[in-house]
């Protein structure tokens, strides 16, 4: 049954006792005045469906230790350890100084109702509600997106390791997995702990291992039958078939039926980088900036800093890029319409009005938006994401995708004109011709002789076009992105994302969890931390039972 703080302090309350040793403004002196009413019972009834057995910990202790717990960085046990002897710490929960800690395995069971239930994303939700009550962002027409790569809490493994690995674990828990390990596997022994015995330096050492992971590895999927194994069996065996396939080819003169193979000489697409954790990924920001894990997608209102939502994904992959998730982001920004999501995200209407499937998803509720402003990087300036933003009715103030010409300091598509209307292109040397249905222009035996060639094409059949579906929208974006308002609205608010992505990562650049899920809901607790400090210093103030900023 769900638990509740006493309405009576106890003798030697810590807030009672050491309160005025707390930093005003700070967030454990607010938590510890209002903690009930940011969160309140009704915030969690759901997750407590009988009023039998023994009382859990209070929602409001938990809800506050987790704020805290994300706040600061700190691991169950340290977390734990803090609320037991932190002063700080006992006040904003509105414990006695003498009370012990729960235990700190108490956290991970309620992360897993959390995250198990309607709305797994309810502390986030209501510091948002508190955003909306005050109306800080009341006429603030701006949103920038922005997205940055978290480093994971597994080890990135190489081929061998990844096999052997894959094939262990098909053993140990796919149904009959031990014994088909056993009779079909024999090329290596994999009760063997730790990396082969090899000559790693000899390379044909390396391929003949190779090839025996390889070869067992796919005498074992033909002899697995996937269809009839549960879910959970089944991704095993899928995580094996994607090992066994993604970094190997075969070896120089075979085509892998004689069971000859070697590492490929590519990295490749979207590639699984560990068997522990098969949802992180490798992540490139620069040519020389690479890390391993998960990204973070933000959207931030760029003068408070605030953030409005938030997403986690795969570091890599087509369901990670900037532009789809960022737009898709930023339609479910619910501080863009305040008198919808005034009952969509306060605590005492813990259903969705708006989109309840949505609630029961664990999303948030697609509602109808105020346009805005917004501001990107050119990862941000898709076609697709350009259109979308259009038929939202926002202004886009993103960076445009750079074009970049076939040959250096040659000609860019900017230099050729098209005629919608007609239906042509013209190249720079004047010559026109009509765009295919699918949008592909061939200049062709027209470039013979051409005077511009050098600077247009390599190619002996002649420059050619794919246009994009949205190429007139593109050619807009870009002109108007060189006029002089464009430029100085970009230049001046931008930059602000920055700093939030600097609060969020501060201290917590890599995550604790393994898995796209647990990581979003530390990413959203995070977030809602964050928010929460902010408003603070912006003035944070809860008057006649209201949300307030003392500086409005």
């Amino acid at each position: 049954m769900q638990g509740r703080s006493r309405d009576q302090r106890d003798l030697f309350d810590a807030e009672s006792m050491a309160g005025e040793l707390l930093e005003p403004g700070s967030v454990y002196a607010f938590l510890a005045e209002h903690r009930l009413a940011l969160f309140p019972e009704e915030l969690f009834a759901d997750l407590f469906r009988s009023a039998r057995g023994r009382p859990s910990v209070p929602a409001d202790v938990v809800a506050t230790v987790l704020v805290l717990q994300t706040l600061n960085g700190l691991s169950d046990r340290e977390a734990a350890e803090a609320v037991t002897f932190d002063l700080r710490w006992k006040a904003a929960c509105g414990l006695p100084v003498q009370a012990p800690a729960f235990h700190p395995t108490t956290l991970t069971y309620w992360r897993r109702r959390l995250a198990a239930s309607r709305r797994p994303y309810r502390i986030f939700e209501a510091v948002n509600a508190v955003v909306l009550e005050t109306g800080i962002l009341t006429g603030k027409t701006r949103r920038a997106l922005d997205s940055t790569v978290l480093e994971d809490a597994v080890a990135t493994q190489d081929t061998v390791t990844q096999l052997i690995a894959a094939i262990r674990r098909v053993a140990r828990e796919v149904t009959g997995g031990k014994k088909a390990v056993a009779a079909h596997c024999t090329r290596h022994d994999y009760s063997s702990p730790g990396k082969p015995r090899i000559a790693w330096d000899d390379p044909a050492a390396r391929d003949e291992l190779v090839s025996a992971l390889v070869t067992d590895a796919l005498a074992l999927l033909d002899h697995l039958d996937v269809d009839a194994l549960p879910e959970d069996q089944a991704q095993v065996v899928a995580l094996l078939a994607v090992v066994a396939g993604q970094d190997v080819e075969p070896a120089e003169g075979s085509d892998g039926t004689d069971g000859r193979w070697r590492i490929a000489r590519k990295v490749a697409y979207d590639r699984v980088i560990s068997t522990v954790d098969p949802q992180t990924r490798h992540a490139h920001k620069t040519v020389h900036q690479r890390r391993d894990g998960f990204k973070a997608h933000v959207v931030v209102e760029p003068a408070t800093g605030l953030i409005t939502t938030t997403k986690l994904t795969k570091a890599a992959g087509a369901e990670s890029a900037d532009g789809a998730v960022g737009i898709d982001l930023l339609a479910t920004d619910t501080t863009l319409n305040p008198e919808t999501t005034e009952s969509t995200a306060s605590p005492e209407n813990p259903e969705s009005a708006a989109n309840p499937e949505a609630a029961q998803a664990g999303e948030a509720p697609v509602v109808a938006q105020v346009p805005v402003e917004v501001l990107a990087d050119s990862a941000y300036g898709t076609g697709e994401a350009l259109a979308a933003l259009e038929a939202a009715g926002h202004t886009a103030i993103i960076k445009p995708w750079p074009l970049r010409p076939a040959i250096p300091g040659g000609f860019t598509l900017e230099d050729f004109t098209v005629d919608p209307a007609a239906g042509t292109v013209t190249c720079p040397n004047g010559l026109t011709r009509k765009i295919s249905p699918k949008n592909r222009v061939t200049f062709g035996a027209g470039c013979r002789g051409c005077p511009l060639r050098a600077r247009c094409t390599t190619s002996t059949r002649g420059r050619q076009l794919d246009l994009h579906p949205h190429d007139a929208l593109q050619r807009a974006h870009r002109a108007r992105a060189q006029q002089p308002e464009f430029q100085q609205t970009y230049r001046t608010w931008r930059p602000m994302v920055e700093r939030s992505i600097a609060w969020l990562t501060r201290g917590n650049r890599k995550v604790r969890y393994r898995g796209i899920a647990k990581n979003d809901h530390w990413l959203h607790h995070r977030a809602a931390a964050i928010n929460l400090k902010r408003l603070l210093t912006l003035g944070l103030q809860r008057t006649a039972g209201a949300w307030v900023m003392a500086t409005a």
